[in-house]
């Protein structure tokens, strides 16, 4: 499975690949679905402000909550993320999803919704 390098990281909680339909592709964790449609919708709203601004497409999407940390990576219609426990370093995770996205050519591409 292509999150599977993810399960190491120390501190992963959830993964997911998903497109921009919201369904994911991949999820692993127990959080991992729900993550998944989270970031559909960050996305969205964050390519929508992006638009707005003259800003373009958001490329990486980072935030931190009183208990997680999440980070993701675009490309192309697809959403690739890892929510991590608070406090964990997140470079590793960011370093993997990069890689991840690299290799997502062979997907095909998604209908809008």
């Amino acid at each position: 499975m292509r999150l599977d390098p993810l399960r190491t990281v120390p501190g992963v909680v959830a993964a997911a690949l998903v497109g921009n339909d919201g369904l994911p592709l991949e999820a692993i964790g127990e959080g991992g679905e729900v993550l998944a449609a989270e970031l559909t919708s960050l996305r969205v709203g964050l390519d929508r402000t992006g638009r707005r601004l003259g800003a373009g497409n958001i490329t990486r999407l980072a935030f931190t909550s009183e208990r997680v940390e999440v980070v993701a990576v675009t490309s192309g219609d697809f959403v690739l993320g890892a929510a991590l426990t608070r406090g964990h370093d997140t470079r590793l995770a960011q370093q993997l999803l990069a890689r991840l996205a690299l290799d997502l050519n062979d997907l095909p591409k998604l209908e809008a919704v």
